[in-house]
């Protein structure tokens, strides 16, 4: 028999796992030998009062519970080739299902690998030298590896998310990924994980190629016919997908220039915000020093100023800001944690939406308008920065009245930081839209608007500003067959459980489309 029940339990006792077991018995009035295991269902932390973990439970009584994912990883090497550009979660979870579907997935990266990759980050903090293929966005893992990790996601209508944890968890992630509320992994696991789902590809017969970046694509009526890695090397290609990320611009321009459809987009722009975490965990745990049973306490903030939304986003809670920009004379800013969040900074996106409005004078950039609007702020902030990717910032409390600041506060962020007037970067709308914000967000949590706060130009990356559109049947773009735009960078996932989830939706329509050549 299996009974599921709601639980409550006290940070001090949230690892014991006997106390646990009697407190079900006695809930269930049954005899704690009569519980032959229970499955933590779902956990997330109320501290309206005293913080507490509420938890929902699935109870075995007198049986064992089942394995629920089993994967089957065969053999693939002599299957039907599918072509994969990006290694992010979309093509890295493209390729390990188009396994399970008998396929064999052969990816292209144009950056390192997960471990190389690491000498192109401590370029990029230490010494300001940006690798244009090989950063925080791109590289072995895609954007995600190495910021952060997160795997909350709202998309549970696009796919199984249970089954992307799972996965996860496979490939040696912690069982707490499976029943968080906000699950993460952290950068310093990540890569591992990463590198396993490498090695079972070239286990089971597919194929990862790196620093080989996908310069061209032909093709003949309307079909796919063939593409190009570093302007050199042709291979021919019934089907490609495209799960290249939301910083390829170069891909947007090379399809463009192909004469292959693509739609402009509306996205979100604004900058890091960073409190000290000891003042957010006081907020939300309602407590003057935290439970070391207690995580790092993190926050989820939204409101509509002028019909728009603004919103925190990306938020890591006992973590720093890095530098995510993809080319010299730009900045960009993204955030990350380690799965300890034992930094003594929580940082967070403060973001605005962006639309036509917005960007009306980059219409002559026609459908690359909201990108000139996104690269002309990452500009900006760039030679406000000065050099080596430091960053202009400003106390919450100056920006809010237009001050510049004398003096600013210590922060995670490594290259460092100048005292900026942030409204001379982003546009005056944008700086309207974000005070106001800041204002509704210190009604919901009083101390959010603080001197101890300040923010970090430029967020930019939220999402992509172009969509690559698809059918949403075959999951093929509207115009070439065999053509499959995927994960973030076409405009279909916002994270990586929804770029996973995508990257395995297209590998079903990859597989139903190389199978029908049987007929």
């Amino acid at each position: 028999m299996i009974k599921e029940i709601d639980l409550a339990i006290a940070p001090d006792f949230i690892d014991n796992y006997n106390y646990q077991k009697n407190i079900i018995a006695k809930k269930l009035q049954i005899n704690s030998e009569e519980i032959k295991s229970f499955k933590v269902m779902r956990r997330s932390i109320d501290a309206r009062k005293s913080p507490v973990y509420r938890m929902k439970v699935a109870v075995f009584i007198n049986e064992l519970p089942k394995e629920e994912f089993k994967f089957s990883f065969n053999d693939v090497s002599h299957g039907k080739p599918a072509y994969i550009i990006g290694s992010g979660p979309a093509g890295l979870f493209c390729a390990l299902k188009l396994i399970e579907l008998g396929i064999k997935p052969i990816i292209y990266e144009r950056g390192n690998d997960v471990r190389q990759r690491r000498r192109d980050l401590r370029a990029i903090q230490q010494f300001g030298i940006v690798n244009p293929d090989s950063n925080y966005c791109f590289g072995e893992g895609g954007a995600g590896t190495y910021s952060d990790g997160k795997l909350y996601t709202r998309s549970t209508k696009r796919g199984d998310v249970s089954r992307i944890l799972s996965l996860f968890v496979y490939f040696g992630a912690e069982k707490e990924i499976e029943f968080d509320s906000h699950p993460h992994i952290g950068s310093n696991k990540l890569p591992k994980i990463v590198f396993a789902m490498r090695e079972k590809i070239i286990q089971c017969g597919g194929e990862v190629h790196f620093n080989s970046r996908f310069t061209d694509i032909k093709f003949s009526s309307k079909k796919v016919k063939s593409f190009v890695i570093n302007d050199q090397i042709e291979i021919d290609a019934r089907a490609l997908v495209l799960a290249t990320g939301h910083s390829a611009r170069d891909i947007y321009y090379l399809l463009n220039n192909k004469n292959i459809g693509l739609q402009k987009k509306d996205f979100a722009i604004g900058v890091r915000i960073e409190h000290p975490q000891p003042l957010i965990d006081e907020i939300q745990y309602n407590s003057k020093k935290r439970n070391t049973n207690l995580p790092a306490s993190s926050y989820n903030l939204s409101c509509q100023i002028d019909e728009k939304g603004v919103y925190s986003f990306c938020m890591c809670p006992g973590g720093i800001i890095v530098p995510a920009s993809t080319n010299e004379n730009e900045l960009v800013l993204n955030g990350m944690s380690v799965s300890k969040r034992d930094s003594p900074f929580a940082n967070s996106g403060l973001v605005t939406a962006v639309n036509e409005n917005d960007w009306k004078d980059f219409n002559e950039y026609g459908l690359f308008a909201g990108v000139e609007f996104q690269k002309s702020i990452e500009k900006k902030a760039f030679i406000f920065g000065g050099k080596k990717q430091q960053a202009p910032a400003q106390r919450v409390t100056d920006f809010i009245e237009d001050k510049v600041s004398s003096t600013l506060e210590k922060t995670s962020y490594i290259p460092g930081i100048v005292s900026v007037a942030v409204n001379e970067i982003l546009p005056a709308a944008i700086v309207t839209r974000l005070k106001q914000g800041i204002i509704e967000f210190d009604k919901k949590l009083h101390g959010y608007l603080t001197s101890s706060a300040q923010i970090l130009a430029a967020e930019t990356r939220t999402s992509s500003p172009i969509r690559i559109p698809r059918d949403a049947e075959t999951f093929m773009h509207t115009e070439i067959d065999g053509l499959f735009p995927a994960g973030e960078g076409a405009g279909y996932a916002g994270g990586i459980v929804s770029a996973a989830i995508d990257g395995e939706n297209t590998a079903t329509r990859v597989a139903k489309y190389l199978n029908a050549f049987n007929a």
